[in-house]
């Protein structure tokens, strides 16, 4: 049982009028009648609550969260007491979140039901536990409350973001990829992929020809085959100690693990090979390409338990496991973290062999706080310029200039490894974690598009 702050209040109020009736008399009858009305109201509150147990309460969640996303949680309230009652929610959610706000209101009437929503976004992959959900209940004279304790707990397991595979599922269309500038092209040939039924004409081969329709239509019918295009797409995800780095809470690595998870279900809808790889010091999980239903699932385990290293990356070792595992030359695409240029041209002899033996595509990070720095720097700068003539401290300290050219500094460095890549004949893409996924893909299919 728990008194509510109304109780201390009216009690407070009662202390006072009784105590006022030492210089006036007639106050401290009143005082009295009052207090036994404060506990007659207590007394009736408690019946009114006990009488039964009226609430119960159910969480329903998915039985996995999305890495980075939005996952919502639902709390359903119900009632058997024959009036309404007012409560207040605590669902004891996973301390990681450090939430101090899940405590919710509601006003549930007699024998009815009040629903709860919101929303948890994790940064970390992983096994998150939920605790039990605390129901404080009180009546409309709101003196005391009662605590129902409800729902077991329960664990909830975090996978890199599959809630991003339904934003980017029309990216694998066909019907989308026009708008895109994007065209599918298509060769008569005498492969396995079958695409349509058409009248013969002169210089078809006889080979192609499907009796069964010609049979119904009475002319001759042939059967229409596209290319088979189809190839391996790896993505090799760096798990060095430079992916340890993190944006809006979340590290390199799991943008990196998001954005390869929906470029794994693209490269599947467009009918290639997906698989995984990943290296830090030693080469990891390998994922054999495969475009059979499964295959996501398969990736997704794989992809729910990498975690970052705190050594340096090792190429040698992931073009020994490359060399090992894929026989076939396949479409690399490489998450990793280049912030100067010899940090890139330490690996660069690495980068040239994967290159020559596959088609690598190097996808590194640029510093998006950073990028904000030089512009909120320059705009300051120019402004202070236009204004100097009014006044001499609009000009920027000597500090802020240091601080300005050394970023200038850094961002230069990410533009100069592009162009040395490039020179190479090495493809790279420089992007911003928020902008990953879009870019990756987008990649992915101009590529596609020239194969």
């Amino acid at each position: 049982m728990y008194l509510r702050y109304r109780f201390y209040y009216l009690l407070s109020a009662v202390i006072l009028i009784i105590a006022m009736g030492y210089a006036v008399p007639p106050l401290f009858t009143i005082g009295r009648l009052f207090f036994w009305l404060l506990v007659t109201g207590v007394v009736v509150d408690i019946v009114l609550l006990w009488s039964r147990r009226g609430i119960r309460a159910f969480r329903t969640l998915s039985p996995r969260f999305s890495n980075g996303d939005d996952n919502p949680v639902g709390i359903r309230l119900e009632s058997s007491y024959p009036f309404g009652v007012h409560t207040e929610v605590i669902d004891e959610v996973p301390p990681v979140f450090q939430r101090r706000d899940i405590l919710f209101l509601a006003d549930v009437r007699r024998m009815g039901e009040a629903t709860i929503t919101y929303q948890l976004r994790p940064t970390e992959r992983g096994i998150y536990s939920f605790g039990r959900v605390r129901v404080f209940v009180s009546t409309l004279l709101g003196l005391v409350q009662r605590r129902y304790t409800c729902c077991e707990p329960q664990d909830v397991k975090v996978y890199p973001s599959y809630m991003m595979l339904r934003q980017y599922e029309l990216l694998a269309m066909s019907n989308n990829l026009t708008e895109m500038g994007i065209k599918r092209i298509r060769r008569i040939g005498n492969n396995t992929d079958f695409e349509q039924i058409k009248d013969y004409v002169v210089g078809d081969d006889y080979r192609t020809i499907n009796w069964r329709a010609t049979a119904r239509r009475h002319q001759l019918m042939v059967n229409v085959y596209q290319d088979e295009r189809s190839q391996q797409v790896f993505s090799v995800i760096d798990k060095g100690r430079m992916m340890q780095q993190a944006f809006q809470e979340m590290t390199l690595l799991d943008y990196a693990i998001n954005a390869a998870l929906v470029l794994s279900y693209v490269t599947i809808n467009k009918q290639d090979k997906a698989g995984l790889v990943t290296f830090a010091d030693q080469f990891g999980t390998f994922v054999a390409p495969s475009k059979q239903e499964g295959q996501m699932q398969t990736i997704q385990e794989a992809l729910y338990a990498e975690q970052t290293q705190f050594g340096e990356t090792d190429y040698s070792a992931l073009m020994a496991g490359l060399s090992r595992h894929v026989t076939r030359r396949s479409l690399l695409i490489l998450y990793t973290s280049f912030t100067s240029m010899a940090s890139m041209r330490r690996q660069l002899q690495y980068l040239r062999q994967l290159n020559m033996r596959h088609r690598l595509l190097v996808v590194f990070f640029e510093d998006e706080e950073l990028s904000q720095f030089i512009a909120h720097h320059s705009q300051f700068t120019t402004d202070s310029n236009h204004i100097s003539h009014l006044s001499s401290f609009n000009s920027p300290s000597t500090e802020s200039v240091y601080q300005h050219v050394i970023a200038e500094k850094f961002a230069y460095e990410q533009r100069l490894i592009v162009q040395t890549l490039r020179q190479y004949g090495i493809q790279s893409l420089l992007t911003t974690p928020r902008n990953l996924s879009v870019d990756v893909i987008n990649k992915y299919l101009e590529i596609k598009s020239k194969m």
